[in-house]
């Protein structure tokens, strides 16, 4: 036992083989369950009856909307619901608009080509925007001599990983945008330094799921980021701004007025099923536990998470931890966040991982790393079956790993790392 706890601690266990072996079995069974979802339907619908990307459909309805001038009528959901069915069926479900008026100039230039072409040319669009962050952070972040270099530039391990990243088989199977929601943002963190004022539009784009967006002023403002804090609050207005002229005022009241039933009939009622959202509020829900005392823990959490990404942020630590924080922070602070949002887990591992390849691994960290990849795979059917939301404790685990390697390093204590570093060489 003690040596299975050893192993466990220092990683020694997660060889390059072992990833190689778990990226290529996830890969392929990811595939395989893509392609039959494909080649079993219509060309519209699946084989339950349900629109090709299942979510997506209610970003191609609305598109419609736009495109005949009446960009209000998404956030009435009686009309959205309408529309879905006119384009795929009667028995298609309901899957409902919650995004700001900002994302319906998205909507509508995918409504102007066919549904299924549609779909794929925005799947592949944002996957392409994906790895090519990934790629930035793994370049950006100082590697090691050779090690890291190496699985980089060498056999692309990282690109198989990113590719069976579990989150992504799960944002593709709905047609959902979690591939731009990490884009912008581990795109924005990588430029945060370099190219601030770019990195202030990145974040401010973010704002077209605004729930996870709550903590980037914080971060901003703690570190005296100004510009990138100026660019960002400019792209916003300048957003509404330009939603507001296109659209008219009656968009943005229709989009308030829309809030109040998102929240009551897909979050605190749970209209989406708790096992599908990865939150604090969801987890004491799913528990039997009320929307009262759900807002108090959530808040509790959120507010935790702020004081430690303040303090974070003004230390000394690397830039990956600040980056990798922000990442996960970001998700695991809103009470609404679905598994499909986990795909902004990618850049944070990246980060992670490169910062250890670059400085050593602390202990429990390339196993918590491991875990928290292969997370999103069992989230959602462990969460239905057994009442075990497991990405909340995932995340939260791999936050204080993150806090306790700053606290050392700002500490300038090299000693932490002494006994997982020398483990390190089995994964290089």
């Amino acid at each position: 036992m003690r040596e299975l706890l050893a192993t466990i601690r220092d990683g020694r266990w997660l060889t390059r083989e072992r990833l190689r072996l778990w990226g290529f079995a996830v890969l392929a069974a990811s595939a395989i369950g893509l392609l039959y979802v494909v080649v079993s339907s219509d060309g519209l619908n699946d084989y339950q009856g349900r629109p090709l990307g299942t979510d997506y459909s209610n970003v191609y309805a609305a598109g419609t909307y736009v495109l005949e001038g009446n960009a209000a009528a998404p956030f009435d959901w009686p009309k959205q619901y309408a529309r879905e069915q006119a384009i795929f069926g009667d028995k298609t479900p309901f899957y409902g608009w919650h995004y700001p008026p900002f994302f319906l100039f998205v909507a509508a230039l995918l409504a102007l080509i066919p549904y299924a072409l549609s779909l794929a040319a925005w799947q592949g669009a944002t996957l392409l925007l994906y790895l090519g962050m990934l790629q930035s952070i793994l370049r950006a972040v100082p590697a090691a001599a050779g090690a890291w270099s190496n699985l980089v530039a060498r056999d692309r391990l990282w690109l198989l990983l990113a590719l069976a990243f579990p989150a992504v088989f799960v944002n593709v199977g709905h047609g959902h945008n979690g591939f731009l929601t990490a884009a912008l943002l581990g795109g924005a963190l990588v430029l945060l330094d370099s190219r601030p004022a770019l990195a202030g539009v990145l974040f401010g784009l973010v704002a077209y799921k605004p729930q996870f967006g709550i903590l980037i002023p914080l971060v901003l403002i703690a570190s005296s980021r100004w510009r990138a804090f100026a660019a960002a609050s400019v792209t916003v207005l300048a957003l509404a701004l330009a939603t507001l002229i296109a659209f008219g005022p009656e968009v943005w009241r229709a989009f308030l007025a829309s809030t109040a039933l998102t929240r009551i009939e897909v979050l605190e009622q749970g209209g989406t099923g708790w096992h599908k959202i990865q939150s604090v509020f969801a987890m004491v829900r799913m528990w039997g536990g009320g929307v009262p005392l759900a807002y108090i823990v959530q808040g509790a959490v959120t507010v935790a998470l702020a004081v430690a990404l303040a303090w974070l942020w003004r230390s000394r630590a690397a830039y990956p931890l600040k980056a990798a924080a922000l990442c996960i922070a970001a998700i695991a602070a809103t009470p609404y966040s679905l598994d499909y949002d986990l795909v902004v887990l990618a850049p944070a591992i990246a980060f992670l991982a490169a910062h250890g390849f670059a400085r050593g691994f602390a202990p429990w960290e390339k196993t918590a790393l491991a875990a928290l990849w292969l997370m999103p795979l069992i989230a959602r059917t462990v969460a239905e079956q057994a009442l075990l939301p497991l990405g909340v404790p995932a995340m939260l685990a791999v936050l204080l790993l993150i806090l306790w390697r700053a606290l050392a390093e700002s500490g300038a204590s090299s000693r932490l790392f002494a006994s997982a570093n020398a483990g390190s060489a089995h994964a290089n």
